[in-house]
């Protein structure tokens, strides 16, 4: 009578530690899912306000350009974003015809940054259009790249892209419009 008092009581203390385990797994589980919804990093988010051609000169069917391009990039996250390695590039007819770094930095938690930038476009060839009319489609492509932390030591790589096509009238270079 005493052994099978004793086999029954094992049995018990094994299942009170798979119950125990059971249970401190699911909290684990439960905690891990509430860290990745609280604490994931998310994309910056990039809006282009405006675009402007201060200076545009046409002649024997090329064209050269100053152009300017004005951005807000917002951090939704609790922490810094950190980047660098980012660009503007400008594409007409599916060639690059402008390039510019875009200097390192960081953008505070939550906050957004104005961004500004303007550069010089060499002379590239565009089709003849009639005197007085036609425009060039250009297309201008701003990529952010960076880092955010989470929780001081864990780092979580981000990106953000910009894609807009920008109407400029070949006659003055005035903007007709834009579209992202």
């Amino acid at each position: 009578m005493e052994a099978s008092r004793r086999s029954g009581g094992g049995r018990t203390n094994l299942a009170s530690c798979v119950v125990a385990a059971a249970f401190l797994i699911l909290v684990a589980v439960v905690l891990l899912v509430v860290f990745f919804l609280v604490f994931r990093p998310k994309e910056p988010r990039i809006a282009v306000n405006n675009f402007q051609v201060p200076s545009f000169a046409a002649a024997n069917g090329s064209v050269r350009f100053t152009f300017a391009q004005y951005a807000t990039v917002r951090n939704p996250n609790r922490a810094a974003f950190s980047h660098y390695d980012s660009t503007l590039r400008l594409v007409y007819g599916g060639n690059q015809v402008g390039f510019m770094f875009i200097p390192a930095g960081e953008i505070d938690g939550g906050r957004t940054q104005y961004m500004a930038a303007t550069f010089d476009v060499g002379s590239f060839p565009v089709p003849p259009a009639p005197p007085g009319a036609g425009s060039l489609v250009v297309e201008s492509r701003m990529n952010l790249k960076g880092k955010v932390r989470v929780l001081r030591f864990l780092t979580h790589r981000v990106e953000a892209v910009s894609w807009c096509q920008v109407g400029v009238s070949a006659g003055d270079g005035s903007v007709l419009g834009f579209r992202c």
